[in-house]
């Protein structure tokens, strides 16, 4: 049974006493079950003998497997809920299916109990770092995009410009844009494409997300100055098929799936998972910014659906390799596809719709990965991984006529149609194709001293070169090929070390930052009175070092004080340089990259149990002080005819504020979460993009929503309609105070205008589980009210929206 004693002598001596057979590892699964029989999820299953110890966590279907285990006996410990039972293994040159059954935590009389599990995602917060882990295994049976999972995340805020597959921006504490990279793995997004973004990967594929803000540890070795979200994906090699697909409101439909195929006894495994997205988004907008203009000059304002705004995207991976072999703990190779289909609605504001605008993206992958641990001596850790990418991106405006919000062609007083001033519905007529090839290279080398002490060096190498062209160009023109290419090399050293029995943790770090751009422009001159074709380059080199530190300190085993600082470094990325325009962005070749030195001071407490009562706290206070910001150069008014900008350096940028969050468990069945953020962030002095001083006054940044806060309950209900099986109810509630979308200077008359308003927005959802855990059904109903929700720029998200989600395993082929 479960107990918090310490395991007998009798126990430890036959420990010590355990043999193990030569030859191959083997893998020990199964599944963990209550006393009532219903799975058992967040179990910690211990194997452990004298020399060695392997372990894993059991999922939501209570599904847990350890892999890389030799033949011999074991002693086995189930912790859960700060209970310890044990039990007894002998694994016998072959893999072994073991399940069990636990006593539920009700069953024991218990007072006031400190839940002193080490979960991962309690180790990982608990190293100093402003972190925090969303575990996905609820969402993963839900109907919710990942994003929308980290927008309901302590300190992160996402500005999405519309429905599925509009661009996204990451907000943590402050900092936004390209200053908050985005990993899978530790590898960065942008390599793989705007055709493959985490609107393509479900939750039910995802282990856990880690969010850093500010501070971002050396191994994750890239330039993320504001913080960075590493998206670790489930690394479960049993043979097994999963599928889900989901079908909603606007014609939203989503599904993926993913196979895996593991030999018995050489370690070689394939994997292959796909997906596919689709959306008209087709919701409505009304409100201030959607009117159509008369022929005699009067504004109509209108309640109207979107009606050029379709997204689609596809793609697959497929990978093959090696896993818990003699020469590598993982070797692979890897190959993803994928193309996107994305029509433009409008430009940077909602004021004037387009048709016929869209988008087109395609790209192809080729991956190599290899971590061998212990190499050549104890403690010495590899890891590689080597990535290739062509990527095409075509921009095709042709249409030229204006249209009006109804989708209708807009006319003068003579009622003939207005054509579009530069011919085309965002500037002349194209048919613009970007072509990028990247070579991206990881490579992490680290040796553990002992369990107290390691030192870590990591490098990244990340090249991207890129032509454009367009094919309304003229045989002539077509020999004018402007290139660009943008060059990265970071590279860290780490020093983790644990003093005073584990309670002081700390973590130093030094990262050094280069980057060489070049570009050149061809172009015609008058050499001796004939025309010739000249070429201009531009190139750039920069070269910078930062360093941090993070710290934590147990109190005792539920109190934990965090602090983290870092001197940090953001290079400007090739969208930004050399501008884009797909995504609006005008070019600005003069962008320096930015600095900050952020700050981070909190706490964590608990979980504390009383009776049948679990609750936790966490906040943290933070400052960032930042020089030379990249952001996209706002307006001073909502410019209808200005619908492209160029990113520029802010100086003298201050972002300072908190953020806290509040969990609390009733008997497994009731979960409360709570969080909020608030900062100010706040600019002395703002430049154009030629670096010229417009103005000096101390105001906050536009299109940032400084005060944000979720809450969410979840409850559930276990043999409803059937025995074993497992019905959730959700309800989740976000608030986004009001904020100002163009700069402001002073408070002056018509800015009421420019504020997006303060907004109230409620979901709900439920999802059952069937007995056999294979089938799950959810339904989810999304800003159930139907009120306007604004991003950035005034842009309208989606209304009321349904959706209902198929979810199918076989996880015993």
């Amino acid at each position: 049974m479960f107990s918090t004693t310490v395991i007998g002598q009798a126990a430890k001596n036959s420990a010590e006493k355990l043999t193990r057979e030569v030859g191959a590892a083997y893998t020990v699964s199964g599944y963990v079950k209550d006393h009532n029989g219903y799975s058992s999820a967040s179990v910690e299953v211990v194997l452990s003998n004298a020399s060695e110890e392997f372990r894993a966590t059991s999922n939501y279907s209570g599904y847990y497997e350890i892999s890389g285990v030799p033949s011999g006996s074991y002693i086995i410990e189930l912790r859960k809920a700060g209970h310890v039972e044990y039990r007894e293994l002998v694994i016998k040159g072959e893999d072994l299916v073991q399940n069990f059954q636990i006593k539920n935590t009700d069953d024991y009389e218990l007072g006031e109990v400190l839940l002193n599990v080490e979960s991962v995602k309690s180790e990982i917060e608990k190293k100093g770092f402003a972190v925090n882990v969303i575990e996905t295994e609820e969402a993963a049976v839900r109907n919710i995009q990942t994003n929308e999972l980290l927008n309901r995340s302590v300190g992160v805020k996402i500005r999405q410009g519309g429905g599925l597959g509009s661009s996204v921006d990451y907000n943590l504490n402050g900092m936004s844009g390209n200053s908050i990279q985005i990993f899978i793995d530790g590898i960065p997004l942008s390599s793989y494409g705007s055709s493959f973004d985490l609107s393509s990967i479900s939750p039910s594929m995802i282990e856990r997300i880690d969010v850093y803000k500010g501070v971002v540890p050396a191994e994750l070795a890239f330039d993320a100055l504001g913080g960075a979200i590493n998206v670790i994906l489930r690394d479960d090699f049993r043979t097994q098929i999963n599928a889900s697909v989901s079908y909603g409101s606007f014609n939203t439909l989503q599904s993926n799936f993913n196979a895996v195929y593991q030999a018995e006894n050489s370690g070689f495994f394939v994997k292959a998972s796909g997906f596919y997205n689709h959306s008209d988004n087709d919701y409505e907008v009304w409100g201030r910014n959607v009117y159509n203009i008369q022929p005699n000059g009067r504004y109509e304002y209108v309640r109207v659906k979107r009606f050029n705004d379709e997204y689609s995207s596809r793609g697959g991976i497929l990978e093959a390799g090696f896993k818990n072999v003699k020469f590598a703990d993982h070797f692979s190779v890897g190959y993803t596809a994928s193309d996107s289909y994305n029509e433009i609605q409008h430009g940077a504001y909602m004021t004037i719709p387009y048709k016929g605008r869209f988008m087109e993206a395609e790209a192809g992958i080729v991956n190599l990965t290899y971590e061998k641990s212990d190499l050549f001596v104890k403690g010495l850790d590899l890891n590689f991984h080597g990535l290739y990418n062509e990527r095409k991106r075509t921009i095709n405006d042709t249409v030229t006529w204006v249209y009006n919000w109804s989708g209708e062609l807009s006319r003068d007083r003579k009622g003939d149609p207005i054509p579009s001033q530069q011919g085309a519905q965002q500037g002349a007529p194209t048919i613009a194709n970007i072509y990028r090839d990247i070579y991206s290279f990881r490579a992490g080398l680290s040796y553990s001293f002992n369990k107290n002490h390691k030192i870590g060096l990591h490098h990244v190498l990340y090249n991207i070169s890129r032509e454009q062209n367009d094919e309304l160009w003229n045989g002539i023109r077509k020999n004018f090929v402007e290139t660009r290419e943008l060059e990265k090399n970071i590279s860290s050293f780490s020093y983790e070390s644990r003093w005073f029995n584990d309670n002081l943790k700390a973590n130093v770090f030094v990262k050094y930052y280069q980057q060489k751009t070049n570009k050149m422009d061809p172009g015609v001159a008058t050499i001796n009175g004939e025309e010739v074709r000249v070429e201009e380059y531009f190139s750039s080199n920069f070269d910078y070092t930062g360093y941090g530190m993070a710290l934590s300190y147990l109190v005792n085993s539920g109190i934990a004080i965090l602090g983290s600082a870092e001197k940090a470094i953001r290079l400007p990325t090739d969208n930004e340089i050399f501008g884009d325009v797909g995504d609006n962005v005008a070019e600005n070749s003069g962008l320096e990259p930015e600095q900050s030195n952020n700050y981070n001071l909190g706490f964590k407490l608990g979980p504390y149990k009383i009776a049948d009562h679990s609750v936790s706290l966490y906040a943290s206070g933070f400052l960032r002080d930042t020089r030379g910001m990249i952001v996209r150069e706002p307006q001073m008014t909502l410019n209808d005819a200005q619908q492209t900008a160029p990113f520029v350096n802010m100086k003298g940028t201050e972002s300072k504020g908190f953020d806290a969050e509040l969990n609390y468990v009733f008997k497994d069945n009731l979960n409360l979460l709570v969080n909020l953020s608030k900062f100010n962030t706040r600019v002395s002095t703002k430049y154009d993009s030629n670096g010229n001083v417009l103005f000096n006054y101390n105001a906050q940044i536009p299109s940032e929503p400084f005060f944000t806060a979720n809450a969410s309950a979840r409850y559930s209900f276990k043999n409803v309609f059937q025995e074993a099986s497992l019905l959730n109810i959700y309800y989740n509630y976000a608030f986004v105070d009001s904020f100002y979308n163009v700069w402001v200077v002073n408070k002056r008359s018509g800015l009421e205008n420019s504020m997006v308003p303060e907004q109230h927005i409620q979901d709900v959802g439920l999802s059952y589980v069937f007995p056999n855990r294979n089938l799950i059904v959810s339904f989810d109903a999304n800003n159930i009210f139907n009120k306007q929700a604004f991003d950035n720029f005034a842009v309208q998200k989606p209304g009321r929206a349904f959706y209902l989600k198929l979810n199918y395993s076989i996880n015993n082929l």
